[in-house]
Formats: structure tokens, C-alpha cells, sequence
């Protein structure tokens, strides 16, 4: 059995921060049934590489919207009509959790706010996901993970140095606001969960800001400035706490190389034939070899530029210094610690045949993951829901799908 075996989730998010997070939750076995627009669906529909079915013929999944949307029922519904909101008020009467990511007081509107439809399901748990929360003075600002990424702070110790050519600013290369949103909704949910059946026997609101989300996850480098006053340096590959602990260039290739305390440094120096360094008072501390680590990194990057990495790779591993390549994607997925660890693996979709799928990262030993619904077509399951769920006849369907409410 599944750990959330028996809890039934209804997602209205769109695009990347919602559903990363409601895909984690039928992972983990829950019943997940996403309402998408009619004809239209999710906006990821539209974003990333499309795929082709069985036939060859261009579909409308593309890769961003299998990238997080497994696991989960698609039914097709206009929440702007009364008909629409009676099904989502019949399906919260019957569900535990709701997601949603629109404009604060957007589904206010409709009475699909949390106030609306607690007295519905007063156990039911309702995670707002918006950019600046519920209440502020940005609460009714759009926004996107670039957005975040620059106002955090994430930005501004991201990237080269602006002494260093092609300094300056840069965003990471993937949506790091909407993933770790994702991520802070999940343990939210999980929590309001067992505080639900364990303590209160009811349901709560969950505010949650990509805003805020980015700040937090920031951690160390935010308490760096709060304690003392000062804007972390952008430093490129390096850690502004540790050293050394930056990528080097190899003479043919590049290498990351992670010394995390003093023993570390003494085994690496011994590997480079540089076992002198650790008896300099400069560098016998971690402290000490970031407070002269201008005097220390070049010494290293003259002898690591005279071998090949795999010629350091092998070397550092045989000793245990923490070492890795820079791969590209084609590296990753064949790398034999990803293939033993099942991090890939393909799902049978109903038009596009085999689909990759990366994993879930979390393995249980009593409760495994579930994959056993590839992302759906926009509208797959609308009615399988409607009849089997809510108990409409095929008539009550014909109707809805004549009004466009589905």
C-alpha cells in the first residue's frame, strides 16, 4: 500500500509550481484529478518540446507538461459557469486536499475561495499557491520565477564575479522559484494532514508565496547577511564558506571539487603532490583557506591544469576527496549510479506510446512510489469523473459537453 493511499487531491494549478507538486503527491499514491480548461487545458501544455503520437502526428503534450503531471486525472471543466462550480463543489465535498495557484481572490469570484468551501468540507485541506501570498502590498502583482529569482537575492550571488569577464547577475537555468514552491507545498500539505487526523479534525488554509518560498530557501546566504550586514560576493563556481570548493579546469575538461573540512584538504594536497600546503598557517583551517584563498587556488589550478580529469576524477576517488565532472544531460542518464538507481524509466501513454519519465527521488521501504497513470490527455478521465465519481448519467454529460462546460 501507498503512504497516501486513500487521499484524494483536487488540482486547479497550472503550469509549473502547482502541479510539481500535486505530481509528488500521487507519487506517493494519492488520487490526484486536475481540472484544466475546456479545449485549451494547462498553460505547459503549450510550453517546452512537443511530442508526436504513435502515428507521427503532433500532439498537444509537450515536454514540460509530462515532466510533471503523471499520476493524475485530467477532466476538463469551466469553473466561470454555475455548472462548472457546482462539479467542483460536488468533487470538494469528496476530496481531501485542494491545490490552486491563481491571483489571490481570483476564485473568490466563483465562491471556490478557501471561506467557501470549508463549510462545504470543513476537513478539507486548501494550499494557495500565488506569487506574493494572500496579503500584502504585492499580494495582487503577477509573477514568474525570474521574477523571484531577481527580487529574492538568488540572483545576485548567482554568477561571475563583476571584476570577472561575463560578470554580473544571472537567474539559474531552470524555474528554481516554481520547483522549490513545489517542494514547501508538499511538506505544507503533509503537515496540515496529519495535524487534520491526528489532532483537530479539521482542515486549514495554507498561504504560500513564491516570494517568500525563494527567500527561505536561500538559508545559510540569507543568515550570512543578517549576521553580518554584508551582501554575499557572486563567486562564480566557488562557495563563499568553504574552501576550496569550486570547479577547476582539467587539461582537457572541467572538474568540481568539494573539500569539506581539514582532513579532506590534506588528502586532497597529498593527491596533488602539494602536501606542504596543509603545514601552511594560511591554509590549515577551512576559515583560514577562504580568508587566503587568493593565495591558495592558484597553486592548485597549476597543477590540476597539467593532468586529464578523469585522471583527477580516478585519483580523488581512490582517496576520498569529493569530486565530480560537469555533465550534460547525455552524461547524466547514462551514468551507471542514475541507471542503478532506476532515476529513468518510461511510462505507456494512451496516444504517445513509451514516454521517459525521470523518478521520484524518494524510495520507501514499506510504502513504494506509484507510477501507474501516465499524464493524461487534456479531458481524458472528464467522463470517467463525472459518471463514476459524481454519478451523472450520459445524458447529464451530453449536456455539460453541449453548454462547453466541458
Amino acid at each position: 500500500m501507498s503512504s497516501l493511499n486513500g487521499i484524494r487531491v483536487l488540482d486547479l494549478s497550472r503550469v509549473f509550481s502547482g502541479p510539481w507538486a500535486t505530481q509528488m503527491l500521487a507519487d506517493f499514491g494519492a488520487e490526484v484529478i486536475k481540472v484544466e480548461r475546456p479545449s485549451k487545458g494547462d498553460d505547459v501544455r503549450y510550453q517546452g518540446i512537443p511530442l508526436t503520437d504513435t502515428t507521427g502526428q503532433a500532439t498537444q503534450e509537450t515536454s514540460s507538461f509530462i515532466a510533471m503531471n503523471r499520476g493524475k486525472k485530467s477532466i476538463t471543466l469551466d469553473i466561470s459557469s454555475t455548472s462548472g462550480q457546482d462539479i467542483i463543489k460536488a468533487l470538494v465535498k469528496q476530496s481531501d486536499v485542494l491545490v490552486e495557484n491563481f491571483k489571490p481572490k481570483d476564485l473568490e469570484r466563483f465562491g471556490l475561495d478557501y471561506a467557501s468551501l470549508k463549510s462545504i468540507n470543513p476537513k478539507l485541506i486548501y494550499c494557495s499557491i500565488s506569487g506574493f501570498g494572500q496579503s500584502g502590498p504585492y499580494s495582487h502583482r503577477p509573477g514568474y520565477d525570474p521574477i523571484f529569482q531577481a527580487m529574492s537575492g538568488l540572483m545576485s550571488i548567482t554568477g561571475k564575479a563583476d571584476t570577472d569577464a561575463g560578470g554580473g547577475p544571472v537567474r539559474t537555468g531552470f524555474a528554481i522559484g516554481d520547483i522549490t514552491a513545489g517542494f514547501y507545498a508538499v511538506c505544507a500539505i503533509l503537515a496540515a494532514l496529519r495535524h487534520r487526523d491526528a489532532v483537530s479534525n479539521r482542515g486549514q488554509h495554507i498561504d504560500l508565496a513564491l516570494f517568500d518560498a525563494q527567500v527561505a530557501s536561500l538559508s545559510h546566504l540569507g543568515m550570512m547577511y543578517l549576521v553580518s550586514g554584508e551582501q554575499p560576493k557572486r563567486l562564480g563556481n566557488a562557495s563563499p564558506i568553504t574552501c576550496p570548493y569550486q570547479s577547476f579546469e582539467c587539461s582537457d575538461g572541467t572538474i568540481m571539487v568539494t573539500v569539506g573540512n581539514d582532513s579532506q584538504f590534506i588528502k586532497f594536497c597529498e593527491v596533488l603532490g602539494l602536501a606542504h600546503l596543509p603545514l601552511d598557517d594560511r591554509f590549515k583551517t577551512n576559515q583560514m583557506r577562504v580568508k587566503n584563498k587568493d593565495a591558495l587556488i592558484p597553486q592548485l589550478e597549476q597543477v590540476i591544469k597539467s593532468n586529464t580529469l578523469d585522471f583527477w576524477y580516478t585519483s580523488f576517488e581512490r582517496s576520498g576527496v569529493p569530486s565530480g565532472p560537469i555533465n550534460e544531460f547525455a552524461d547524466v542518464f547514462s551514468d551507471p549510479q542514475i541507471k542503478h538507481r532506476s532515476v529513468q524509466f518510461e511510462m505507456d501513454h494512451s496516444t504517445l506510446g513509451k514516454i521517459p519519465q525521470i523518478a521520484n527521488p524518494i524510495n520507501f521501504s514499506e510504502t513504494p512510489n506509484v507510477y501507474d497513470l501516465a499524464p493524461p490527455t487534456l479531458g481524458q478521465h472528464t467522463q470517467e469523473i463525472l459518471k463514476e465519481l459524481l454519478n451523472f448519467n450520459q445524458s447529464q454529460v451530453d449536456d455539460l459537453r453541449l453548454q462547453k462546460v466541458i
